[in-house]
């Protein structure tokens, strides 16, 4: 029996629909009330979906805070940050909310869209997978949205194995045996003079090396593993050529066939695989008078490993496990 096959009878076992949304990656399921008391096939029809597919839409959930704790632990141990955001619920440490102008509004000296223009001063730097820069970044995060804008606001996902998939076979082999330093806060261009930014990612540094090409642990699928907001350079090449090898692959990752774009609703839950994926949060919305409020619950995962059986190597300010 295909995989494909396999997967359509396990979801047609646990009375849900996985419809996709795009060809390589993405996919709306219904028939499911995320609150409720779900069966283990249906956790597995789920957990099947978001590997096959990497990123999955529920709409129309009515999910507080405590059930969406309930719901991602059927699916791993919730990630508890020792620091959060001042919008995030003091009484549930699994869940951390992210308020926009609410959030970021005045915090280091910056308003919002100036945070975000010197985050993102180049086309691609926004795209990143969760504290990619961790030794073990985690394995999934689930998305719940509370308040959105009646426009704009939409989340874009890309898929790293058919981007790895994609690239021609020589290409493939030579960056097989790479590694890149993923580092807290390259992306960010700095301010002129003191920066309190600077200060803060100096006090909490963070980087580790990890491999191009890491092994997916569930799938075995070989994963291209970057993204814009942490990668600092390819370990043992050049700055120039680490540069134009990354602009490429970062190019390659983020071509649109291997992308999806999803439009939030009040209600809306994206369940994503954080070690497949890279996404890029919307920059639309800050002149907005409107609130875009988001609830956010990361399971744990492990050391990314390479095509050679080798695990990541901490740099500085990171250990398993230890948040």
């Amino acid at each position: 029996m295909t995989d494909r096959a396999t997967a359509e009878g396990t979801e047609q076992a646990a009375g849900i629909e996985v419809k996709p949304a795009a060809g390589h990656i993405g996919a709306e399921i219904t028939g499911v009330d995320l609150a409720g008391d779900l069966d283990d096939t249906v956790i597995a029809a789920i957990r099947a979906a978001v590997l096959r597919w990497k990123v999955v839409f529920f709409r129309g959930q009515h999910l507080d805070h405590a059930g969406q704790v309930v719901f991602a632990r059927r699916f791993g141990e919730p990630v508890v940050l020792r620091r959060r955001g001042k919008a995030s619920p003091p009484d549930v440490p699994e869940i951390e909310t992210t308020a926009d102008r609410l959030e970021l509004g005045g915090r280091f000296g910056m308003e919002h869209d100036e945070w975000l223009r010197r985050r993102r001063h180049t086309l691609l730097r926004g795209w990143h997978c969760d504290h990619g820069a961790r030794i073990d970044p985690p394995a999934a995060t689930i998305l719940r949205a509370e308040t959105v804008p009646p426009y704009g606001g939409d989340t874009t996902w890309a898929n790293l194995a058919a981007a790895y998939a994609g690239l021609s076979a020589p290409v493939r082999a030579f960056v097989d045996g790479l590694r890149a330093e993923h580092r807290l806060g390259v992306g960010y261009q700095p301010r002129p003079g003191d920066d309190a930014y600077v200060r803060h990612l100096l006090d909490h540094q963070i980087a580790t090396l990890h491999p191009l090409v890491r092994v997916h642990p569930e799938t075995g699928e070989r994963v291209l593993y970057v993204n814009g907001y942490y990668v600092e350079q390819i370990a043992d090449l050049s700055r120039a050529e680490s540069r134009a090898i990354l602009d490429m692959l970062l190019e390659q990752a983020t071509r649109p066939e291997y992308t999806v774009r999803f439009r939030w609703e009040p209600g809306s839950v994206a369940f994503w695989d954080n070690r497949a994926t890279i996404h890029l949060a919307p920059s639309d919305t800050a002149h907005l008078d409107h609130p875009r409020i988001m609830h956010r619950v990361m399971l744990a995962g492990d050391v990314p490993v390479g095509v050679d059986g080798m695990p990541s190597q901490p740099i500085v300010g990171t250990e398993p496990g230890r948040w």
